[in-house]
């Protein structure tokens, strides 16, 4: 990559074109966070506390897991086409409705697999002496879920959350090809025009949100962990194999 290129991608990052109007960076970085944390917020909702839920009852991890594998399988992109196809987009592009759902729908599938993944085995890798010493306090399982179980699975639940986020972030500018404007607007319009400049500043601005993202979710992460659990060896290398 020639030094020439890299000068050209900083001026057009730079360029006081690019951060005013309705097409300018700070425009197309509002409607990729709000597709982004929307989706997030959705796929939460619904995988933590089920997969939190299997995880206390024991039961049901087998399925869990196999139906969150077959998500990761899927294509993203495949169902976005499929999406267009059912709804069709928002014309004029910008943030409209319809062209909001259509990218929604497949990033909210997105983000499931990993998050409940990681809420099941969190909640499950919870000793059983800890919930038996729950119960023997007179906590119903319901207190017992809330108060020790989901405390403890924390680091795991919120390393879900953060590769769902990443991974929304990343594949949220596949949105743009619903009619919706985001940070890959300008990668869309620079391979048509063969604008190899704005297709590299597009990926370098989606690639800092990402990278921004997951520091924010990091640093959510540490503030809501029990000081105790943000260092046990043992703990994170099971997570990791």
């Amino acid at each position: 990559m020639h030094l020439s290129f890299l000068v050209d991608v900083w001026h057009w990052l730079t360029s006081g074109d690019q951060w005013h109007g309705g097409d300018g960076i700070p425009h197309l970085l509002a409607n990729h966070v709000r597709v982004s944390i929307s989706s997030l917020l959705v796929a939460t909702l619904i995988s933590v506390p089920l997969g939190a839920w299997l995880g206390h009852r024991r039961v049901g991890g087998v399925v869990a897991i196999n139906i969150a594998n077959i998500g990761r399988a899927i294509p993203i992109y495949a169902m976005l086409v499929l999406a267009v196809q059912i709804f069709g987009i928002t014309s004029p592009p910008g943030f409209g409705w319809t062209g909001s759902f259509v990218a929604f729908v497949p990033l909210v599938l997105l983000g499931i697999p990993p998050m409940l993944t990681n809420s099941y085995i969190g909640v499950v890798e919870v000793g059983d002496e800890l919930v038996d010493a729950a119960r023997g306090m007179g906590l119903s399982e319901r207190e017992i879920l809330g108060r020790v179980e989901v405390p403890v699975a924390l680091p795991l639940i919120m390393a879900g959350i953060r590769t769902a986020m990443v991974g929304i972030v990343a594949t949220a500018t596949l949105a743009s090809f619903t009619g919706v404007d985001t940070l890959a607007t300008p990668i869309f319009i620079g391979l048509r025009t063969d604008d190899n400049v704005a297709v590299f500043g597009g990926a370098v601005l989606v690639g800092l949100l990402a990278i921004a993202a997951d520091l924010a979710l990091a640093a959510l992460q540490r503030s809501i962990v029990s000081p105790g659990l943000r260092a046990r060896p043992g703990r994170r290398k099971r997570v990791a194999a």
